[in-house]
């Protein structure tokens, strides 16, 4: 995408939410932390990732792929092994896949715009199961590993499958899974503050997040309205 048309791409509204997290971002990290350019990296990313994601657009999926791989090295840095193994092993992958998925399913051609999917009931009872599977298996693996806070770590694996599901899936209820994530990731990165004020950084960063996924879900209703009425006509 071309930097002149993307004002024209973005609403006003989604601009002043861009500008309004990256600022908190720099702000936290300029007050609580001030040294790990690896977190302040990636939360830009991060924010930057869920804008376009908002909008159905493939680079969100791209840039969240590089996110995966930065807080996955964050995550190891405290021993949040569940973090570091959810999203290097499974998000990262999947943000892959997802890309991949949205760009042969482009609406109308428009390659800037994901076409949105609706799944069935017998979908939804599979991603169920799987989602069981996958948690039960994650909390023995991360018991193993002695992973710091194991239930909320366990809690963050379960809502992160579920999101990358959906998300590849191109349901719009991904955004309301990675909702979940944040508010689980949110405490997480609390009770590693207690531990070492500089990760307010990351628990600010994951509230910016939460704010975006809402809105993220939001437009994607609106999208797949537009997009069935037009279908329509």
């Amino acid at each position: 995408m071309k930097l002149k048309s993307v004002k024209g791409y973005f609403s006003k509204f989604e601009i002043a939410l861009w500008a309004v997290s990256v600022s908190l971002i720099i702000i936290s990290f300029s007050v609580f932390d001030r040294s790990n350019y690896i977190t302040f990296a990636a939360s830009l990313l991060g924010a930057t990732s869920l804008i376009f994601n908002a909008k159905g657009n493939p680079i969100g999926q791209a840039l969240m792929v590089a996110f995966s791989v930065l807080y996955g090295i964050i995550s190891y840095s405290f021993a949040y092994y569940g973090e570091m193994i959810t999203y290097l092993g499974m998000t990262a992958p999947m943000a892959i896949v997802a890309l991949i998925a949205w760009l042969k399913n482009p609406y109308n051609g428009n390659k800037a715009e994901v076409k949105v999917n609706r799944i069935s009931r017998k979908e939804i009872i599979f991603m169920a199961a799987s989602t069981v599977v996958v948690t039960i298996a994650f909390y023995f693996i991360l018991w193993y590993f002695n992973t710091a806070n194991l239930l909320p770590s366990t809690l963050s694996v379960t809502t992160s499958f579920i999101a990358v599901y959906l998300t590849f899936r191109r349901s719009p209820y991904f955004a309301i899974a990675y909702a979940a994530n944040d508010i689980v990731l949110i405490v997480l990165w609390i009770l590693a503050t207690l531990t070492d004020i500089s990760y307010l950084s990351v628990t600010i960063c994951f509230a910016v997040f939460l704010a975006n996924d809402i809105y993220g879900f939001i437009n994607w209703l609106k999208m797949r309205k537009r997009q069935n009425q037009c279908s329509e006509k």
